[in-house]
């Protein structure tokens, strides 16, 4: 999986950070979905490797509870966890139990549940009065 992500990493579009990112979504059935860090000089509206790799998967046809674990790369001595945008949209795709792998580029893998990441999610339960 390392040679994937690192050669995705290529991809991303970085300009202003110069941080790339790049991540592989694993279905249950297998399936992998890639995605890299897209910047935007307004910063707002950068979407970070994380989503791109989700969205891809449903933009397929796969559908919440279909994911088995997500793996992400940054081209950087330390391991990076998800931002909170994207720890959000785990939430609502992902089981708790579901493994969210951060890989640094020695290989070195950090392995998180989704519920190790998110404790406290915002979910549907929230939006009910």
């Amino acid at each position: 999986m390392i040679e994937k992500l690192k050669k995705l990493n290529e991809n991303s579009y970085s300009p202003y950070s110069k941080f790339r990112v790049s991540a592989i979504a694993v279905m249950k059935d297998g399936q992998e979905f890639g995605g890299v860090n897209v910047e935007n000089a307004s910063y707002g509206a950068t979407i970070c490797a994380e989503r791109s790799a989700i969205v891809s998967a449903i933009s397929n046809g796969y559908k919440k509870g279909d994911f088995e674990k997500i793996y992400v790369y940054v081209n950087e001595p330390k391991a990076s966890t998800p931002c909170f945008m994207c720890r959000q949209v785990l939430c609502e795709l992902f089981e708790q139990d579901k493994e969210v792998i951060c890989v640094n580029n020695k290989g070195e893998e950090t392995i998180y549940t989704i519920k190790d990441l998110c404790p406290f999610p915002f979910d549907e339960s929230d939006l009910k009065k």
